[in-house]
């Protein structure tokens, strides 16, 4: 499975291509209430296997949660249903608020 650091993530986002990747938070509703990534889509852990219409499957798509535990799930699930580009955020949201952006909440 592939991984991305924080800032990997945020140097594909300021990139040109920015537009191709879909950030899909897996945390519950209150994680992600709490704080998130802008532009992420929000489908919870349990909810991805009923709500798999909703991504594409050739799409990029980079999986996040809070340390990088239950998006590498996710991430193998997804893989295992045929997406073929799918990447774990590694550290999950609450490397980012460290690495990335501090002025995120962290919990």
């Amino acid at each position: 499975m592939k991984q991305i650091t924080p800032t990997q993530l945020q140097e594909r986002l300021q990139s040109d291509e920015k537009h191709s990747v879909v950030l899909l938070d897996v945390r519950e509703p209150l994680e992600f209430r709490h704080a998130h990534i802008a532009g992420s889509i929000h489908i919870p852990m349990q909810e991805v296997p009923r709500r798999l219409n909703e991504l594409g499957p050739d799409a990029e798509i980079v999986v996040i949660c809070h340390h990088g535990m239950r998006s590498a799930q996710v991430a193998g699930f997804l893989e295992g249903r045929g997406f073929s580009n799918v990447t774990n955020l590694s550290g999950g949201i609450d490397a980012w608020s460290v690495q990335v952006d501090p002025s995120l909440p962290r919990y």
